[in-house]
């Protein structure tokens, strides 16, 4: 019995002396770990942690970014659309200002060339009336002031309708146009060919390629 009490106890005092060793040797590593070592673990641990909240701070900018860039997406969408609606609304209106312009101009251009016709119809007669007195001079008398007076306000006057734009119809030896032409007579000539003119009774004229006034004349059958 006394010798297994004894080898109790030195087992006891065996474990007791590996516990203080154990112990010894743990305070002996926290004493070994120098003050900067330490500070440098506490840094580690807060720039860990400062990493991890920089990380979800930069999540959070992304995803901020991201729908901000979505809105100026959509309302960059808006304004081209808005953009395009007005470009085409002024492009349609250019367009009818061009055609109202287009035919305003051309209403003004027929109403003065109704309005210069008109005119010109009255005119015509008087035109009508020197060819008559200046053929009836005869020969003798075409020296007279008075006959060369007329003479060249007829000429005047024939001139200023040639530069308004006024032109005489061809008649004589040439085909019958019911376009030009007004038949008032026929005669058999078997001299010329079939719808020939072969008389002018009244000069006609045209204003600008429009007849004022057909030719009256005589055609062959």
């Amino acid at each position: 019995m006394s010798e297994k009490k004894d080898e109790k106890e030195v087992e006891k005092k065996a474990s007791e002396e590996e516990t203080k060793e154990v112990n010894e040797a743990s305070d002996k590593t926290e004493k070994d770990v120098s003050p900067e070592e330490a500070a440098g673990k506490a840094e580690e641990s807060e720039s860990s942690e400062e990493g991890a909240e920089s990380e979800a701070e930069s999540l959070d900018e992304k995803e901020a970014k991201k729908a901000a860039a979505s809105r100026e997406g959509k309302e960059a969408d808006k304004y081209k659309k808005e953009a395009a609606d007005w470009k085409d609304k002024y492009t349609r209106q250019l367009a009818e200002f061009e055609n109202f312009r287009n035919r305003s101009e051309k209403e003004k251009a027929m109403m003065f060339d109704t309005g210069a016709v008109s005119i010109l119809q009255k005119i015509l007669p008087v035109v009508d009336n020197f060819e008559r007195g200046l053929e009836t001079i005869p020969e003798d008398k075409k020296d007279d002031p008075f006959v060369t007076g007329m003479d060249k306000v007829y000429k005047m006057l024939t001139k200023a309708l040639t530069d308004a734009g006024v032109e005489p119809i061809e008649a004589k030896g040439a085909k019958f146009d019911p376009n030009l032409h007004n038949a008032v007579m026929h005669a058999e000539d078997d001299s010329v060919e079939e719808n020939t003119i072969v008389e002018e009774l009244q000069k006609g004229y045209k204003y600008h390629e429009t007849v004022i006034r057909p030719s009256m004349v005589k055609v062959a059958n």
